[in-house]
């Protein structure tokens, strides 16, 4: 009987997870999104090795992982500055790679920007759970972040890779310019806190995560003193925290939350790269 073709996990890295577009369709029950925080360039990689847009690829963030394939097929990977290796044979990233059975694929550490993401021609095939094999961080649903021995199934391929030679990724940015909308607790801060949210820079924090990206800065004041009963939460959604700093809500942002949300970003996908440091600055729709 012919073993089913699996990727064998060498070395996880510092956090390395399946992601594909995640669960948007089940928010009205409380569901998360979850799902690639760079959705776009999970797209291209799957583009690249001739999967649909939707196939679950591994994201894999900051540190790297080895990999080893057992079946002959296509890989690519897209996102941060890496140095990729596919056994002896170095790699680009934004460009199909075909690799035979057995070979080991080194993602390095990520030189510039925070996460990679990797697609394997057939998909990664762990079961779904709510209509993705997304990996959620916070919730708990969806396969666990991988560790070292894990097999994950691969699925058969979809369609050749894509003939192209070479794709330009998105770069890393040091400061980033992110536009904000109105939030349901606009009227819970004071003036001076939307000066300060529009007149001054934060940086990233280092406790930061797929969950949110805390930042640091100017303290946003409050109008009104007292708690808030928890209410829903969107991806991009900004809370203000007992501490006054902001914190932007990504793809495992809870359902629900109790502190008020002063606006909500309109694209976040900018923080996928963003290492801490980086500087971000907001503006308005009428920027």
């Amino acid at each position: 009987m012919t073993r089913p073709a699996v990727v064998e996990v060498l070395r996880a890295g510092a956090l390395t997870t399946v992601q594909d577009l995640g669960r948007p369709g089940w928010a009205h029950l409380g569901v998360p999104r979850s799902g690639a925080l760079d959705p776009a360039a999970l797209r291209l990689a799957n583009r690249l090795v001739g999967n649909p847009e939707h196939a679950a690829g591994l994201e894999v963030t900051l540190s790297g992982c080895t990999l080893r394939l057992t079946r002959a097929t296509t890989v690519a990977v897209t996102g941060a500055e890496v140095t990729v290796r596919a056994g002896d044979r170095p790699g680009d990233t934004g460009r199909p790679l075909t690799v035979p059975a057995g070979t080991v694929l080194r993602i390095g550490p990520a030189r510039r920007g925070v996460r990679s993401w990797l697609a394997v021609a057939g998909g990664i095939d762990v079961s779904p759970v709510l209509g993705s094999r997304a990996t959620d961080t916070l919730s708990g649903l969806g396969p666990a972040p991988l560790r070292d021995g894990d097999r994950l199934p691969l699925g058969e391929p979809h369609g050749p890779p894509a003939p192209v030679d070479l794709t330009v990724c998105s770069a890393a940015e040091s400061e980033l310019h992110l536009m904000v909308g109105p939030g349901p607790r606009e009227d819970w801060f004071t003036p001076t806190a939307f000066d300060r949210l529009f007149g001054t820079s934060y940086t990233v924090s280092p406790v930061s995560n797929r969950v949110g990206a805390r930042l640091a800065g100017a303290t946003l004041p409050r109008a009104v003193a007292g708690e808030l009963p928890s209410e829903g939460i969107v991806l991009g959604a900004v809370q203000v925290p007992a501490n006054g700093q902001p914190l932007i809500f990504l793809a495992d942002h809870p359902t629900t939350g109790g502190y008020p949300v002063i606006g909500v970003v309109t694209d976040v996908t900018p923080l996928a790269q963003a290492r801490p440091g980086t500087t971000v600055r907001f503006h308005g729709p009428q920027r």
